[in-house]
């Protein structure tokens, strides 16, 4: 890559002190979506010559990009050194918004290839784990056969991520429990009540007794939900009244993880029933009877009070209804 690039950069970042309004007519004018492809390509491989092969440019050209992208912000974004290239402070600082201007991008596309391809356009759904295992496993499909004209993007997600993706402007719906603040101009509707249970599959040495003490499971190995989950601080609650408390040292979300680790450890796990009832309805776990269950807040739908589009509009009515 040429020096003067990269002293340029530097000259201008030390000798230009410009307004955020002024960087932001900037890019509006001058800026390019190949600017911020480039830029994620980057700073992921680490080289000019790989980049440019990734997404089918010459070397120059990225070069050139990047160049005129450091113009425009006034600050140098690459250092180099013996193996390549790696991103400055003022880069990470950018890569953030640079992959929310790409997702957003790459979901304008998918917007609008439904709306070519089906006609009744996208609902861009955010759902916890809970909400996905349980209610919307059997809803969603029920709602494609009904409506296969509109297209549903689901995504996980759980606690913080879930508010902040409305506050982002990143989701039409979402599906979880009851937050403790709601955002501004959203609604919470209550839609499946849910309770945690302990479970193990089907040949644990407990799964046949029908009536348990806490004491006949406090000798088990669990297998724990991570920290800042319900059925984490709910487990935390109850094994303080155990002896000793001995538990796996896997610690997931992840439920293929989780089902195999109940099978082949022989573990018990306390968990959300939304979460492992379809497994349950399969026979592939089931839940033991134990007294003083903790409680938990059902799963219901966020939804916006009002400007609802048509296709988030159709899923909000049909799962309202179940």
């Amino acid at each position: 890559m040429p020096n003067c690039f990269w002293r340029a950069a530097i000259k201008i970042s030390n000798t230009l002190r410009p307004t955020a309004s002024i960087l932001v007519n900037r890019l509006l004018a001058r800026g390019k979506f190949r600017h911020v492809q480039m830029l994620l390509k980057l700073a992921e491989l680490g080289s000019i010559q790989r980049t440019a092969d990734a997404i089918g440019v010459t070397q120059p050209t990225v070069t050139q990009s990047l160049a005129g992208l450091e113009e425009l912000l006034g600050v140098a974004l690459f250092e180099r050194h013996a193996r390549g290239v790696r991103p400055t402070p003022a880069c990470l600082d950018v890569l953030p918004a640079a992959r929310q201007m790409f997702l957003g991008i790459a979901e304008t596309a998918e917007m609008v290839l439904a709306r070519h391809t089906s006609g009744k356009g996208v609902v861009r759904l955010l759902a916890s784990a809970s909400a996905i295992n349980g209610l919307l496993l059997r809803a969603l499909p029920e709602f494609s056969r009904a409506m296969p004209q509109t297209q549903v993007q689901l995504r996980e997600a759980e606690n913080d991520d879930l508010l902040l993706a409305i506050t982002r402007g990143e989701v039409d719906l979402v599906v979880c429990r009851k937050p403790g603040v709601i955002p501004e101009s959203w609604a919470f509707h209550p839609m499946q009540a849910d309770e945690l249970v302990v479970v193990c599959v089907p040949d644990h040495k407990l799964a046949r007794r029908r009536r348990l003490r806490w004491t006949d499971v406090q000798d088990e190995t669990w297998l724990l939900s991570p920290a800042g989950t319900l059925a984490r601080a709910a487990f935390d609650d109850v094994s303080a009244g155990f002896d000793a408390v001995r538990t796996y040292p896997l610690v997931t979300r992840a439920l293929t993880v989780s089902i195999a680790l109940l099978r082949e450890e022989k573990l018990l796990a306390l968990l959300p029933r939304s979460f492992v009832q379809h497994l349950m309805d399969r026979g592939e776990l089931c839940a033991l009877s134990l007294p003083d269950m903790p409680a938990m807040e059902g799963i219901g739908l966020l939804a916006p009070r009002a400007g609802m589009r048509e296709a988030p509009a159709a899923l909000f009515e049909f799962l309202s209804k179940r």
